[in-house]
């Protein structure tokens, strides 16, 4: 309750000050607690905008989990290609079907398409065994007049044909001689087996591995497949086919290492491999590293090859046992494991820009903004550069580069760390931002390196095949299947990176290969034998004739 006011005509002027005083000092008692409300106010006003802005950064970050999510669930993970480009495509399939059989009918034949051109049909392959199905007429003579025919010429089509692969028996037969004098018996030596007293021959041990490894069929299915066409074999039996072969066929998978690994530019990357643990029945976590030898885009005619070695973990103790002899360039991403390689000088890192414009894009494809549009833009004028110095010599692509791609890469870290500033600091852009900024040295070593590349796409398609089998055959075995796989992988890997054929190599190989010189293995390299397994180098099939 408020105090009265006393009579100020009955005070005098000492008590009048003393009040006036007492009054004031009130006030200031009382704006310096209003003071102190508001500065907490403002403080606690100031914790509930952190916390919104942190929820806020949080909210966002799980919106692009999740869309990362649905994209690798329901959509094709790819920068190039769309959901809606797939669709259109499909769309384009159905609508060429539905005119194909509109064009069919009977009706249809008076009529013919003026709307659009068909594609020119190619000629079907030379390499291709032909049978040759002659159509006699049915009558002997003339069907107006009775007279004799004479032959003058004929008309030929072609049609191509599709024979479901097929299983055929080898029976190799040793006649035996006796001497008419001594009776000694002459009989020729058993012919070598890539398997010892295996029944596989090399074509079906070669069916087997790329349809494993190559075409991601697991053994199983490839029992089922087999059991359809009234062979029955067990799946151990293929297993042990297939372990059996990385054995005969390692000292080739070494030749392919030490090739590889003396290059002076190597692409390196890992993934993961499920492998069943013994005992339990669950799962671990293996490991793939791919290395690949490949300066085809710096103008080099070297071959290129894939190495891939298997281990039971990730720890970094595996690369530096697989790289200790290798001096040069490591291009890579940005694995802890490999970072102590680069200590002694001995290995120069060279960092992706393919992972530093991922995460750009993993962002823009969610949420689409003036940054990440600007960062995809900027990084692309970079790719632009290299499609044109793709395949010219290292110094000509080293001048070009430090022409044209010295300066947007000065502008693009400028315009990085200026934009870096206005960015929260926990925002996925800001650490997209500062994971290139933290790598540039290894990023723009390329600019100074004619025979680097901008990117590691090199070893990141090695481990395309990996990644498809792995979602096919869902783990290995053990740690032995594990590197028979990377065995397997090394020997198709190099076979596609020089276009050959690998079930057809690999066919070659396994007939010869248990009978060949150690000495002389790099006679089996895939580069050295492309030229006798080009297409139609060797026929399968002759022509057949068939009358009818």
């Amino acid at each position: 309750m408020r105090a009265p006011l006393p009579d100020l005509d009955a005070l005098d002027i000492e008590t009048l000050k003393a009040l006036i005083l007492s009054q004031h000092e009130e006030k200031q008692q009382q704006l310096e607690e209003l003071d102190r409300q508001r500065a907490a106010l403002d403080q606690q006003r100031t914790q509930y905008q952190d916390e919104l802005r942190e929820r806020a950064e949080q909210i966002e970050h799980l919106r692009l989990v999740v869309e990362k999510l649905r994209r690798m669930l329901f959509g094709r993970k790819s920068e190039k290609l769309s959901i809606q480009l797939d669709q259109l495509e499909l769309q384009l399939e159905e609508m060429e079907v539905i005119h194909a059989a509109l064009a069919s009918l009977p009706v249809c034949d008076a009529q013919p398409d003026s709307t659009g051109a068909k594609p020119a049909r190619k000629p079907l392959p030379e390499h291709l065994p032909r049978q040759i199905v002659t159509h006699e007429p049915k009558q002997q003579c003339c069907p107006e007049c009775g007279g004799d025919l004479r032959h003058f010429g004929e008309d030929v089509s072609e049609q191509l044909d599709y024979a479901p692969e097929s299983f055929r028996v080898i029976r190799h037969v040793r006649p035996k001689f006796t001497c008419s004098k001594c009776e000694t018996v002459v009989e020729a030596p058993a012919p070598s087996r890539p398997i010892a007293r295996g029944l596989a021959a090399p074509g079906l041990l070669a069916h087997v591995l790329v349809s494993k490894y190559a075409d991601h069929c697991p053994l199983y299915r490839q029992a089922e497949i087999y059991a359809r066409q009234g062979v029955e074999l067990d799946r151990s039996t293929l297993a042990g086919w297939v372990g059996a072969a990385s054995e005969l066929l390692a000292p080739l998978v070494d030749a392919v290492r030490r090739h590889v690994l003396g290059a002076t530019k190597l692409h390196a990357d890992d993934t993961p491999v499920p492998v069943l643990a013994p005992g339990n029945g669950k799962t671990k976590t293996g490991r793939l590293w791919t290395y690949v030898r490949d300066d085809r885009p710096a103008g080099d005619h070297t071959a290129p090859a894939v190495w891939f070695a298997y281990s039971p973990d990730r720890k970094g103790e595996h690369p530096r046992e697989h790289l200790k002899n290798f001096t040069g360039t490591l291009q890579a991403d940005a694995y802890s494991g490999f970072h102590h390689l680069y200590d002694t000088g001995r290995i120069r890192e060279a960092a992706c820009w393919a992972h530093a414009r991922r995460k750009f894009h993993d962002i823009h494809a969610a949420h689409p903004s003036p940054t990440t549009t600007g960062a995809l833009d900027r990084i692309g004028a970079l790719y632009g550069i290299e499609q044109e110095v793709r395949g010219k010599p290292p110094d000509e692509r080293r001048v070009i580069r430090q022409a044209r791609a010295a300066p947007l890469l000065a502008e693009l870290r400028a315009w990085m760390e200026k934009t870096l500033r206005s960015l929260s600091p926990k925002s996925e852009t800001a650490e997209a931002i500062r994971y290139a900024l933290s790598r540039w040295r290894a990023l723009t070593r390329y600019v100074d390196d004619g025979r680097m590349e901008i990117d590691n796409s090199a070893a990141e398609r090695a481990l395309r095949a990996v990644a498809l089998g792995r979602k096919n055959y869902l783990f290995c075995g053990s740690d032995s299947g594990g590197e028979s796989a990377a065995a397997i992988y090394t020997l198709l890997g190099t076979a596609c990176l020089n276009g050959v054929d690998p079930e057809r190599w690999l066919r070659e190989v396994l007939g010869r290969i248990a009978d060949h010189p150690l000495s002389r293995i790099g006679e089996l390299l895939p580069w050295n034998m492309a030229a006798q397994l080009q297409p139609g180098s060797d026929p399968v099939n002759p022509i057949s004739e068939v009358s009818t």
